[in-house]
This record gives C-alpha cells, structure tokens and sequence, in this order.
C-alpha cells in the first residue's frame, strides 16, 4: 500500500501542474509503471493541450518502455473517462496498450457517468481499483465536483478580519476609495494563489466605493482564462472612474437589477459587462448569478464580500469552503462586522489552521461538493 500511495502521490504532483490551465475540465495527473515497475511515462491535462493525462503518459510510455508497457499499470488521480467527449475515452487507449491494472484515486463526480470508466476497464480485464489518496485527489477537483453536478461553480468565501470579527474601522475612520488592510503581508499574500486557484472573483459594489479594489491575479503563476472579476450591483452605482472599470478588458462584470440603460451604456462603453437580472427583494439574486456563471463553465468562485453579501451567502447556504485571516486586534463594536443578522450559527468542521506572521488563517469545508459515491 506504500507504494501505491507513493505513485498516487506523483500523480497528484503532475496533476496540480494543470491548475488554472485546465478549467472547465478537471486537473488530472497520470503515471504509468511498465511490468517491471519502473516508471514509463508522465503525464497531466492541459484544456488548450485536449489529450487527457492517461493519453499523454501512454504516448511516453509507448516510446520509452515499448513491448514492457504490457502488464503495466496506471495511476490516475480521476477515473478514466469512457465517453467521447473533446477527445476519445481513455479507457480504450489503456486497454489498447495492455495494462494489467488501473488504479485510480476516485470515481468522477458526474453521477452520470460515475463508475462506468472502471466497469469498462474490468470487462476488458483490467484489474482496478479506486481510493488511493482519495481526499487529497477530491479537494483537487471541488470545484469540478460541484459544477458538474449542479452547473454551478464551488464558492469559497474569503474574509479578513478582527478577533472580534470586525472587517473595516467605523464610519469616518477610514480614507474613501484607499484599502484598509486588516491582516498582515504574509496573509494577504496567502490570498493570492486562492484567486489563481479560481475562475472568478466576486465582490459587492459597496466594497468597489469603499476600497477601489482591482481584484486581479497576483501571483505571477500560469493560467489559461482570465480571472473575471464581478461586482454585485443593484442600483448601478460602479463608479466609472474606479479601478476596475479602468482596467476592464473583458474581465469586469456587472451584475444588477437596474434598468437605467444610460448607466448601463455607460459601462459598457468602457469594456465592462453588464447582465441585468430580475430582482429577489430589490437585490441582486445570489442564485441566478451563480447560475449565469456556471452556464459560463466557471468552477470556482472566490467572494470578497463585506458585511451584508457575506451574510446573505452564509445564510442562502451558497457556500462551499471558508477561507478566514484573522488578525490579532480588537475594534469594538462600532467597526464594520463581517457577519449581521445570521439566523442560526455556521458550524466550521475540521478546521485547517494556518499561521501568516502573527495573523491566522482558519479554513473549512461547509458543503462537500461530492457526491456520496465509492
């Protein structure tokens, strides 16, 4: 079993290269022993690249290990797909190529088509088997999980804030349109490879007013899409002069209920996105968009909120994952809470806990986006 979990875990190395390059497809790695148990060939998915990571490994294993790749076997961090999609099923080129055994760390989240990629391995007489390195090869592919499943993109809430959980000073306390940092360097560093992670980023308009955010992907590593950044907007107040809307290059969306159509040419003029929906209680429908975005084939959604987005998320149950910095301060009750009103108290389960300088950084799943499958 060690030297399963030791490949698994090279799989899992190659398949976290395809991180923010293979969305909307899931990141996958793939390693292929020969019969003799030496390494063959590597391989991991790229979307722009369309051959799947078994495919790409075979190929090298085809040229290195020739006639030894018979008897072989494959680790793979997914299932191996058996329907043809962009590219042709990967079980038949495993099978093709001979190997006597096909391990793979989980079965597909599409409960469509779970489990009939290893019952077609095993008809051909394949031997497989499933769960090595399990946990580690879901939280890989979350956001895979929920859209495949529901069309919706994983929603993974950030929150920097007070041990009292306050996330801006009080009223008159803090320059207009200039960020207040709460947390330290080294946290707010932790946040950027969270948005090279994500498809989106999403914000409320009160958060563009306050702290004239550019929400961009600092991290200086690969990806394939650009990081759209979103802004709920109910009255159409973005101010035009405002980062975003002056770094907007088909990355800045808008979404709101209003029907000023002067405002919304306005926008749109300056390379801003504008989706108009209709309005739940004279507010922007938290569901709809998440709708909007997953049609979009968007997997994963980092918010940014502040006090009253963060609270209607939390309560609408629309979040998968928290992602809290804390840092050591206290600001009293007159600061900005990061939570108001809550109906009935979010329980974090296993928390992760991180340290960043002095501050904390506290992560947890809420929602487990995949299904109750073996």
């Amino acid at each position: 079993m060690e030297q399963e979990t030791y490949w698994m875990e090279r799989a899992l190395e190659l398949a976290r290269r395809g991180i923010a390059v293979t969305s909307p497809n899931p990141a996958v790695g793939c390693v292929i022993l020969d019969c003799a148990g030496q390494v063959a060939g590597e391989g991991w998915h790229e979307y722009d690249l369309l051959d799947h990571a078994e495919v790409v490994a075979l190929r090298e294993a085809k040229e290195h290990a020739g006639e030894r790749l018979k008897g072989g076997t494959a680790y793979v961090t997914l299932e191996p797909c058996n329907h043809t999609g962009r590219t042709p099923p990967c079980t038949e080129a495993l099978i093709a190529a001979g190997l006597r055994r096909v391990v793979a760390a989980t079965i597909d989240p599409n409960t469509a088509v779970a489990g009939h990629g290893m019952e077609r391995l095993r008809a051909a007489g394949v031997e497989t088997a499933v769960g090595v390195c399990q946990a580690e090869a879901r939280r890989l592919n979350e956001g895979f999980a929920r859209w495949s499943q529901h069309k919706r993109p994983l929603v993974l809430m950030k929150v920097a804030m007070t041990l009292d959980g306050r996330i801006a000073p009080p009223a008159g306390r803090h320059q207009i349109r200039e960020p207040y940092w709460i947390t330290s360097e080294e946290a707010r560093a932790a946040v950027q490879p969270l948005r090279w992670q994500a498809d989106a980023v999403m914000v409320g308009v009160d958060t563009v007013l306050a702290d004239d955010p550019m929400l961009t992907d600092r991290s200086g590593l690969r990806r394939r899409r650009r990081l759209q950044r979103l802004v709920l907007d109910s009255a159409l107040r973005m101010p035009v002069e405002s980062k975003l809307v002056k770094s907007a290059n088909q990355d800045v969306v808008v979404f709101t209920v209003s029907k000023d159509e002067g405002r919304v040419r306005e926008l749109e003029t300056r390379g801003v996105r504008v989706e108009v929906l209709p309005a739940e209680a004279g507010r922007v429908p938290l569901g709809k968009v998440l709708d909007k975005l997953g049609e979009e084939g968007l997997l994963t959604l980092l918010t940014e909120t502040g006090t009253r987005l963060n609270t209607a998320l939390l309560a609408g149950g629309l979040v998968d994952r928290v992602h809290l910095f804390v840092s050591p301060q206290i600001m009293g009750s007159d600061a900005v809470p990061a939570f108001k009103g809550m109906a009935a108290p979010i329980r974090m389960a296993e928390v992760e806990v991180e340290r960043y300088g002095n501050d904390l950084g506290l992560c947890s799943l809420l929602k487990d986006p995949w299904p109750a499958i073996a």
